[in-house]
C-alpha cells in the first residue's frame, strides 16, 4: 500500500503559478501510475492530468493541457503538478492518486486506488 501527502497548495491571483507536489510512501513508487484530480465546491471530481511509471505517457485533460505539467521524480517519490497562467475557476482541492494497475492512463477516479487527503488551491480574481 502506498501514502500520499500532497503540499504545494495556497492562495494566489489570477496569472499566477503554483507547484503541487505529492510525496508518496510506502511500496516501490516507480510501481505506481500518478494522477492528478480536482473538486471544487458543488462539482464533481475533475481529471486533470496522469503520468506513466516511466513517464513514457502523459494524459491532460483538454483546458489545462497548455497551463498544467506534470511530472515525477521516481528518485524523489514524488509527483509534481506545475500550474501556470491560473484562473479563478481553477480554485479547488487539488487530489494527488495512485495505481498499480497495468490499464491505459485512466481519466476517471475509479482507475485509482490510492488517494491522498488534498490540498487547496484558491485563485483570486
Amino acid at each position: 500500500q502506498v501514502q500520499l501527502v500532497e503540499s504545494g497548495g495556497g492562495l494566489v491571483q489570477t496569472g499566477g503559478s503554483l507547484r503541487l507536489s505529492c510525496a508518496a510512501s510506502g511500496r516501490t513508487f516507480s510501481s505506481y501510475v500518478m494522477a492528478w484530480f480536482r473538486q471544487a465546491p458543488g462539482k464533481e471530481r475533475e481529471f486533470v492530468a496522469a503520468i506513466s511509471r516511466s513517464i513514457g505517457v502523459i494524459a491532460y485533460a483538454d483546458s489545462m493541457k497548455r497551463r498544467f505539467t506534470i511530472s515525477r521524480d521516481n528518485a524523489k517519490n514524488t509527483v509534481y503538478l506545475q500550474m501556470n497562467s491560473l484562473r479563478p475557476e481553477d480554485t479547488a482541492v487539488y487530489y494527488c492518486l495512485a495505481t498499480l494497475s497495468w490499464e491505459p492512463l485512466s481519466t476517471t477516479v475509479d482507475g485509482y486506488d490510492y488517494w491522498g487527503q488534498g490540498t487547496q488551491v484558491t485563485v483570486s480574481s
